[in-house]
């Protein structure tokens, strides 16, 4: 496995947002937008937390399953790819990769006792055939850096060690855009410290020169965060199953 992030597939695989901000032309034809493609993927977000709490995994797994999640869908359409199964298949997946298995049958008995809607019932079979195909999507590559690696050291370098759940909450909350296919951990995690020190109204901006980072990537980041939370609350329950009946709709 990569230690460096540099010399990582991860590194490699990096895409630029219009790169992410593709939707599948079998998409299109269904009546999926952007705006739906953005929900649908937050959704399966949320679905993929709520997942996870259940079966008790730590929660760099959960964000190597999202990120599977997401990076999946710059590859594969949602029409054939049905999100409500490729969600449960990226924990699954992920829960593996990071040696944490959780068994595919206690999927399955979670996601019955959790969802009373026919579309979200998978078998596992079904999940053990998705797998494949979600490697496949993947390329097999699955090591994926994440922003919490080094936190801790970055925390007490910046004097924020009081902030720890802000910013850990801050970086959970990033999983929720499509930040960690585009820019490298470190910067997300730099940004999120960013956020938390305007919050904190604490003036940081001599330890971040010190840094030698690019920090309009950096200040670019934390604003893309904090639209998300602007744009979060405009997002309704509506809106969100608007988006998904278009997966299942003839056109």
């Amino acid at each position: 496995m990569a230690t460096d992030f540099w010399t990582s597939t991860h590194y490699k695989q990096l895409l630029d947002q219009e790169e992410v901000d593709v939707v599948h032309s079998l998409d299109k034809e269904r009546g999926i937008t952007l705006e739906d493609f953005k929900l649908i993927k937050l959704h399966m977000t949320n679905y993929i937390v709520r997942l996870a709490q259940h079966v008790k995994v730590r929660q760099r797994v959960v964000a190597t399953a999202v990120t599977y999640m997401r990076r999946a869908y710059t590859r594969r359409s949602m029409v054939e790819y049905d999100p409500r199964l490729v969600a449960p298949t990226c924990l699954y997946l992920a829960s593996k990769a990071e040696e944490s298995t959780v068994q595919a049958r206690l999927l399955v008995f979670y996601i019955k006792k959790l969802y009373s809607d026919e579309k979200y019932r998978y078998e596992i079979k079904e999940i053990l055939e998705m797998e494949m195909k979600i490697l496949e999507a993947l390329n097999y590559y699955l090591v994926v850096f994440h922003p919490y690696r080094a936190l801790s050291q970055l925390l007490q370098d910046a004097g924020m060690s009081d902030a720890t759940q802000m910013i850990w909450g801050l970086i959970n909350d990033t999983y929720k855009m499509d930040l960690i296919l585009i820019y490298p951990p470190h910067l997300i995690a730099l940004a999120c410290i960013y956020v938390a020190s305007m919050l904190k109204d604490k003036d940081n901006t001599s330890w971040f020169e010190q840094l030698r980072v690019d920090m309009n990537m950096v200040e670019k980041i934390a604003t893309e965060i904090l639209d998300f939370y602007d744009y979060h609350k405009t997002i309704s329950e509506e809106k969100v199953n608007a988006a998904m009946l278009k997966l299942t709709m003839r056109m």
